[in-house]
């Protein structure tokens, strides 16, 4: 049943359920925001993350863009108190709820445009690939993609094999090395940034990193790494710096992930991939600084316009 959202009175929640897996009963939530005409957009939002980001929505519907967002299972709107926050044996735990909000989506619009962020990019490009040559998106734009473990190689070479061992066992115990606070800390409007949001589901220390969870997505990343074929124009979008280290510049720079490994990767996503670093940028581009943020959005329309 379609329901006010906690973002006000233009959106709608839409629950979305499933079969239930391990830990109990599965939901995902559809959220909704209407525009004129038969155009649309999915966003899928990254770990530890939901979708918060209203001025996003705003960039769509002015360029006559339904505006849909998934909160996906067990993270945001979605996480029930029986389950383990954040978790997924596998990538393809998401595919059920992407294929449904595509399937509500496109009872309403002819024109589809897919947007992950993060671990939301990796989420989306594999879905994307997987249901190649059904017509179901007509672009596909990642903002800040997880193609790859910000680690060192001789790290993720040594590592690797012990979590996915370890993984088959012991699947819900945590990784030593859980996720840096800074990042959070540098957009949350309490601390050093201009956003609002619900920190018991996007928490300044993360929740726990988990063996399956990782091990997943070092399966994911060899997937996309052999190669993906998507078939939908793809735009890729990453900050032109990582910042490392507790020392690190957090300002204008990506935190989270290695952006040159985003540029490398995203070469092996489809034939048709346009690759744009922005000067300036986070890890969620849509939440830089003003200036940076209007020059992510020049960007995007511009693509927008040459091929949606």
């Amino acid at each position: 049943m379609d329901e006010q959202d906690v973002l006000g009175a233009d959106y709608e929640s839409i629950r979305l359920t499933f079969e239930d897996d391990a830990e109990g009963e599965v939901v995902a939530t559809l959220v909704r925001r209407r525009a004129p005409g038969r155009k649309a957009v999915l966003y899928v939002h990254g770990f530890v993350d939901y979708f918060f980001q209203a001025h996003l929505a705003d960039f769509y519907v002015e360029r006559g863009y339904s505006f849909y967002a998934l909160d996906l299972r067990k993270y945001g709107r979605s996480l029930l108190p029986h389950q383990t926050p954040n978790f997924a044996r596998s990538m393809s735990d998401y595919f059920p709820e992407i294929d449904e909000a595509v399937r509500l989506i496109r009872e309403e619009n002819d024109v589809l445009l897919l947007n992950g962020h993060s671990t939301g990019g990796l989420i989306a490009a594999l879905w994307a690939d997987r249901v190649k040559g059904q017509g179901l998106v007509d672009g596909l734009f990642l903002n800040s993609p997880f193609l790859e473990l910000n680690v060192p190689a001789p790290v993720r070479a040594l590592v690797g094999p012990l979590v996915r061992a370890a993984a088959k066992v012991r699947p819900t115990m945590v990784f030593p090395t859980g996720v840096s606070e800074s990042y959070v800390r540098s957009i949350h409007r309490d601390h050093d940034g201009e956003w609002d949001f619900d920190l018991a589901w996007k928490p300044a220390r993360g929740f726990p990193v988990r063996l399956g969870w990782l091990s997943a997505v070092m399966r994911a990343h060899r997937q996309t790494h052999t190669g993906l074929a998507i078939d939908v124009p793809v735009l890729v979008m990453a900050s032109a710096r990582t910042a490392r280290g507790k020392n690190g510049d957090v300002n204008g720079a990506d935190v989270v992930l290695d952006v040159d490994d985003i540029a490398r990767w995203s070469t092996r996503l489809g034939p048709h991939v346009t690759c744009v670093r922005v000067d300036g940028g986070l890890h969620d581009l849509a939440l830089s600084a003003e200036p940076v943020r209007k020059k992510f959005f020049t960007e995007l329309d511009r693509w927008m316009t040459a091929y949606m």
